[in-house]
């Protein structure tokens, strides 16, 4: 989750470097959090504190890896739960990499 949440605030806070990396990133995690959900189906009663400490991660990594300042993020993860597993929510303004995701980038 907490990678998840950086690429996402990644996406948001820095449209300028968005790549297809990064949505390959976001799609991956999407997918790996959807099969360990299906796996253990126990873990989706959980999923609302995971997404809140995944926040908290994925701020410290989102701060590392784009030089902007912590206060640049939220405190507390403005994107709902249902946004952020959903393969169609990508924060901020649109990007031609989703609707053609072979594009250079």
């Amino acid at each position: 989750m907490g990678v998840l949440l950086e690429h996402l605030l990644k996406w948001e806070f820095q449209p300028e470097q968005r790549s297809r990396s990064w949505l390959s990133t976001i799609r991956v995690q999407r997918l790996d959090i959807a099969v360990l959900l299906e796996d253990n189906p126990s873990l989706k009663a959980s999923l609302q504190e995971v997404l809140e400490r995944g926040y908290r991660k994925g701020v410290v990594l989102a701060e590392g890896k784009t030089g902007l300042e912590l206060r640049t993020f939220p405190e507390i993860c403005s994107y709902r739960l249902e946004e952020v597993l959903d393969d169609d929510f990508y924060p901020g303004e649109t990007s031609d990499l989703l609707s053609n995701p072979n594009s250079k980038d």
